[in-house]
């Protein structure tokens, strides 16, 4: 999966694939998860949020089922 740079402290990259509605953080630290079930309108909205950290924090973590890589 492709992931794409984001400005941010908190998270590095993001990817989102719409078949399998799987998205895809890399964090600044290096760790890499992936989120299962996620809609596409919660990946799009981390793509524009202005804090990507503070939109995982509030709509992604503890929200979805995820696996670290």
């Amino acid at each position: 999966m492709q992931r794409h740079r984001v400005v941010s402290t908190t998270v590095a990259s993001v990817g989102y694939d719409d078949r399998t509605a799987v998205l895809q953080i890399e964090f600044v630290q290096g760790q890499v998860y992936e989120y299962f079930m996620v809609p596409a309108s919660v990946f799009h909205g981390l793509m524009k949020a202005a804090s990507p950290g503070r939109f995982f924090g509030e709509f992604i973590r503890d929200k979805f089922r995820f696996r670290a890589l």
